[in-house]
């Protein structure tokens, strides 16, 4: 069981309404903003405060977005946030060998050179102790601008609050996110651990 049982979606109407954004990126609306319903201004300002995040403004596509906070989730260990990312970067149009192939991202020729600057950076900025340096400001710089690296840090520091969120919470794995996460990830050791709504 988790910590805090998820509420109904239609507990609160404005959260419902707001959450019709989950409907296009997961295909559900995640238990976790079920969850932050008990109190309704989190969970209002927390879908507002995604909305804006995952907007494109650069040339940082959806899909790069979802592959950052994979890359992010991954660092921080937390299965739930590790099985949501790789869900929305298959549904936002991430190359397939892209997305078979995530674990090795700073090896394989499925990512550029931009792409894999970008994902160096979400795996720095998501460990503790932070492992930004020049030496990943420079090759940001390289291939991206001030407004997109932003728009990665927006990603990376969002999915810090949902890694905490939900591995603290061990909110219950919704379907759909199990299903994209063992066909990506399975072959490499993923697994709901305290997701499954019986190990927590």
């Amino acid at each position: 069981m988790p910590l805090v049982n998820p509420l109904s979606p239609n507990h609160d109407p404005q959260t419902k309404e707001l959450a019709e954004f989950f409907n296009e990126t997961l295909g559900f609306c995640p238990n976790s903003v079920l969850t932050m319903q008990h109190r309704p201004a989190i969970s209002k300002a927390f879908i507002n405060l995604n909305k804006a995040v995952m907007a494109n403004e650069g040339r940082v596509s959806s899909a790069l977005k979802r592959m950052i906070a994979w890359v992010s989730s991954n660092a921080t260990g937390c299965r739930y946030c590790q099985a949501h990312a790789i869900r929305a970067a298959e549904r936002y149009g991430a190359k397939q060998e892209q997305l078979d192939n995530i674990w090795e991202y700073r090896t394989h020729n499925a990512f550029s050179e931009a792409e894999k600057a970008a994902l160096d950076f979400a795996l720095a900025a998501s460990q503790v102790p932070n492992t930004v340096n020049a030496d990943i400001k420079k090759e940001l710089h390289k291939h991206w601008n001030d407004g997109e690296i932003v728009e990665m840090m927006g990603v990376i520091s969002l999915f810090g609050y949902l890694n905490r969120w939900n591995d603290s919470m061990g909110t219950d794995i919704e379907d759909g996110a199990v299903e994209s996460a063992e066909k990506y990830l399975g072959e490499v050791g993923w697994q709901k651990g305290k997701h499954d709504g019986s190990k927590y």
